[in-house]
């Protein structure tokens, strides 16, 4: 049996005024998730229980099969892992994206999309302040990096009370009230400050400036933690996956547990991704393995711009150059099933993650159809409900 996943990251939304009422998934023009829809079932899952934060982290985690509740430790050392960073039991890894804070309002937690070496150079030059040694900023792609703290011979100053909040939560917002708090929470909010000072006349930030293009202020730490301890998916369901994604959480879930990843140099994890790459990746990898699941980023981002019209591209572009390839080639290799779901809802109206049901659509080999005939948040609500999402997989792989 060959398995195929696709994860439209957080395209469940709400009905948009702009669409005549419609969810961006029921305007966009998605014949291959409809087809998808018509010849399997649809439905619901809860990726996210209520008592935590509704994050990627914890949604794909859930979505892979993973209870959250017993083995969610934070986003940072997932991230961390993608890197091949070992942790150390004593060791904590922090989230750091390059922001954009204007009068106290979070104008862009991506620094305007800053560039990979562009970032790196601001990291660098924050790193030559520190005096401590066991304090290390990792660049990674982007606006998306880590700050290592190596706890050997040293008590590690955060604990799981400490509490921060992911900046793409605070787009538009004031965030006078949103620094780090709890144990540690004074070292975070230190560094937080220091970089401010040190960004406000660097070169970097001159040159974007002149281009026109939002500079980045300052550091933002949020998702610390340390490695979580997961059984590899081997062992839960005798199976071996290929993970395809842009996006480091995705990498690192799949480092953990044990899945291959294949790297596709043209995908961004922005609108402007390679999804016909990706789409080829996808099937190419069907000979070799027995799942490949493949994650794109694009509906999130355009959810936190607010951009109703850019998310219901970005479903087009995955249904046509993914999904409908997926769904092509397939048959060819006997039995299979697929799977399309996103991890979460991010609702363009509030531009950020939220709780509640994501529609899913599943097909293949021994599942009966049901009366569904298009994939959107709507005919999911009619079909068979996972009020914890983390069951889903076993379903989809064993049922």
């Amino acid at each position: 049996m060959k398995y195929a996943i696709v994860i439209p990251d957080g395209c469940a939304d709400e009905p948009q005024e702009s669409l005549g009422g419609r969810t961006p998934l029921q305007a966009a023009h998605t014949p291959n998730m409809d087809a998808l829809a018509k010849a399997g079932m649809v439905g619901h899952a809860s990726n996210v229980p209520a008592h935590l934060t509704p994050g990627s982290d914890v949604a794909n985690l859930s979505l892979l099969g993973y209870n959250p509740n017993e083995c969610f430790t934070g986003r940072a050392p997932i991230e961390a892992a993608a890197q091949g960073i070992q942790l150390g039991p004593d060791d904590w890894a922090v989230r750091c994206n390059l922001v954009t804070i204007e009068n106290q309002t979070m104008r862009s937690f991506t620094a305007g999309q800053i560039s990979t070496s562009e970032a790196a150079e601001l990291l660098a030059a924050l790193q030559a302040t520190l005096t401590e040694d066991y304090l290390q900023f990792v660049p990674g792609v982007s606006y998306r990096n880590l700050l290592l703290y190596r706890g050997t011979g040293r008590p590690a100053p955060f604990t799981q009370d400490t509490r921060t909040i992911a900046p793409h939560d605070l787009t538009d917002k004031s965030v006078a009230d949103s620094f780090p708090r709890g144990p540690g929470s004074d070292l975070l909010t230190r560094l937080m400050a220091q970089s401010e000072e040190l960004f406000a006349q660097h070169p970097i930030n001159e040159q974007r400036r002149a281009a026109g293009k939002l500079p980045a202020t300052n550091v933002w730490l949020w998702g610390l933690g340390r490695t979580p301890k997961l059984k590899s998916f081997a062992e839960l369901h005798q199976k071996r996956g290929v993970m395809i994604t842009a996006v480091d959480l995705l990498r690192g879930l799949a480092a953990l547990i044990g899945w291959e990843r294949v790297n596709v140099p043209t995908a961004t994890g922005y609108l402007d991704t390679d999804y016909a790459a990706k789409g080829r990746a996808a099937v190419a990898a069907l000979a070799n393995t027995d799942i490949v699941c493949v994650h794109i980023e694009a509906p999130d981002e355009a959810s936190h711009e607010g951009d109703v019209q850019a998310k219901i591209k970005a479903l087009e572009e995955i249904d046509r150059h993914i999904v409908g390839p997926l769904w092509a080639a397939l048959p060819s290799f006997g039995d299979f099933r697929m799977l399309v779901t996103p991890d979460h809802p991010t609702p363009v109206r509030t531009k950020t993650h939220s709780h509640g049901d994501v529609p899913f659509a599943l097909a293949g080999a021994g599942v009966a159809p049901d009366a569904q005939t298009t994939y959107d948040e709507v005919s999911a609500a009619r079909g068979l409900a996972f009020e914890e999402g983390w069951r889903l997989m076993n379903y989809f792989l064993k049922s």
